[in-house]
């Protein structure tokens, strides 16, 4: 793929209170429900998600938007948490007029959906968890590693803007340049880097155990089979812990979404079937 692929349609969404972020949203079919797309860290929802709408829109109401930070997100001087995240999908939904959505949350957005229903728990009548895990560290080196995020979020903080494009384009971007096409990296170009970082940060704090056995909807888990990220068995842990949960599988690595998507995207629909056959 040389260009930008084929996208349903943008807009930036003011969201009172809280900023400006950048949204797609297709209406839902008449009687179909809409599921929310939530991405993963230092991506965007076009990087994540890019080959996901048109399947998605033939069946249900899409709705996906940039995480603060990433993309065209909300940008701002507050510590990125990942709560005010999954509050910020719920005021794209109150700025649309949707009442009811189905988070569908990837790696980090694996946590934001947890939180949706954690947080707006009458608004949400399922869930799908993909390429995900309920906490994401648990050894000494990778504390060590979320914690190193944390230090140069604070050095971003007072770095010059000029000093930190520099460094973005000398340390990610130029080696993504042989690895993605052109419109991945001007997408990723627009990342707000410090945000990020906290979001690294913030992704090493979340831990879903004390809580995720209370999750009483819905749940589907897509498991990516050779995660090189999220691990197998940390992957895992939600379906064994949420009651009634179904898990799906597929034998790929963390970026399935994209180099398995033959693959993933019909796994993905029959996911969201599952929930929504169980939710009646």
């Amino acid at each position: 793929m040389t260009t930008r692929p084929t996208l349903p349609h943008g807009q930036a969404l003011d969201l009172p209170g809280r900023g400006t972020t950048f949204v797609r949203h297709v209406p839902a079919p008449p009687g179909a429900p809409t599921v929310l797309l939530l991405h993963g860290w230092t991506a965007s929802m076009d990087l994540n998600f890019f080959t996901c709408f048109a399947p998605l829109a033939q069946h249900y109401g899409v709705l996906a938007l940039d995480h603060r930070g990433h993309g065209q997100g909300i940008r701002s001087r507050a510590a990125f948490r990942l709560e005010d995240c999954a509050d910020d999908a719920m005021a794209a939904c109150d700025a649309l007029g949707l009442q009811h959505v189905i988070p569908v949350g990837y790696s980090m957005g694996g946590a934001v959906a947890s939180l949706v229903w954690k947080q707006h728990r009458a608004r949400v009548p399922g869930l799908v968890l993909a390429a995900t895990a309920p906490f994401f560290h648990h050894t000494r080196q990778e504390r060590l590693g979320f914690l190193s995020l944390g230090g140069l979020a604070a050095l971003a903080r007072i770095t010059p803007v000029q000093s930190r494009e520099w460094l973005t384009e000398r340390f990610y971007l130029q080696r993504k340049r042989d690895q993605w096409e052109a419109w991945a990296v001007e997408e990723a170009s627009r990342h707000d880097w410090r945000m990020v970082l906290e979001a690294g940060r913030a992704i090493g704090g979340f831990d879903a155990r004390p809580w995720m056995t209370e999750i009483d909807v819905p749940t589907s888990v897509i498991v990516t089979m050779r995660d090189s990220v999220v691990p197998l068995h940390r992957q895992v842990r939600w379906f064994e812990a949420i009651p009634g949960a179904e898990a799906f599988r597929v034998d790929g690595d963390h970026d399935a979404v994209i180099a398995l998507a033959s693959q993933f995207v019909p796994t993905l629909v029959r996911a969201i079937e599952s929930v929504l056959t169980r939710a009646g």
